[in-house]
């Protein structure tokens, strides 16, 4: 079996983390997802795409180390997605897990996503969260921490090496899901890497322009 990757791992630049993790996998029980999406996220005054761009919140304060933490949060109003912190105490980087491969544990995650077909479970960060079955509870916890630990709070996830390398003429980039503003820029921020040719990656969607309500 791959070996659990350690802190030192997450410990870096979070676009040396990002696409080292595609082809790596990450387990909650008995499901297991093969990532196969991840998107950059460079945190506190790098990146105005990221929710800790403007500094700490109650909601970001996970974001801002160490790494090997879990960032979880919600949006839309119904939706759980992932992010693995990254960098050094402070830098508040984390990779959103995107999308990918069940390849353990199709009958769970089968009863957690009724009626959709095995290629969607994880086809985007909230369907993958969803398929994890992760929460709100799961943010801000340890998923380095070894199993023995007993103190702090720790996560059951754990994130395993590919089992060998991915072809490097399969990785692709470009602009990030969703994002608008300065963060959306194609040119600035081609922060979503993926492996092509893989049924699991998700449609990309541009961000929709909002739009302000008239005063009264």
């Amino acid at each position: 079996m791959p070996q659990r990757l350690p802190r030192s791992f997450f410990a870096r630049e979070v676009l040396e983390v990002a696409p080292a993790l595609l082809g790596s996998t990450i387990s909650r029980g008995p499901v297991t997802v093969r990532l196969t999406e991840v998107e950059a996220y460079a945190g506190y005054l790098h990146d105005p795409g990221s929710h800790a761009y403007r500094g700490r919140t109650p909601r970001t304060e996970p974001m801002f180390g160490p790494a090997g933490f879990t960032y979880v949060y919600f949006t839309y109003g119904m939706h759980w997605c992932l992010n693995l912190v990254t960098g050094a105490v402070g830098a508040a980087s984390a990779v959103l897990i995107r999308a990918g491969e069940v390849v353990a544990g199709h009958d769970v995650a089968a009863a957690r996503r009724p009626g959709v077909a095995p290629r969607d479970w994880c086809r985007g960060p909230a369907r993958l969260a969803a398929t994890l079955g992760l929460t709100g509870a799961d943010s801000g916890l340890d998923f380095c921490a070894p199993p023995v630990a007993r103190e702090g709070r720790r996560s059951d996830l754990v994130v395993r090496a590919a089992a060998g390398p991915y072809d490097t003429e399969s990785l692709r980039t470009g602009p990030r899901v969703g994002v608008a503003g300065a963060g959306g820029d194609v040119d600035a921020y081609p922060w979503r890497f993926w492996l092509d040719g893989e049924p699991t990656v998700s449609a990309y969607r541009p961000a929709k322009p909002r739009v302000r309500r008239a005063p009264g």
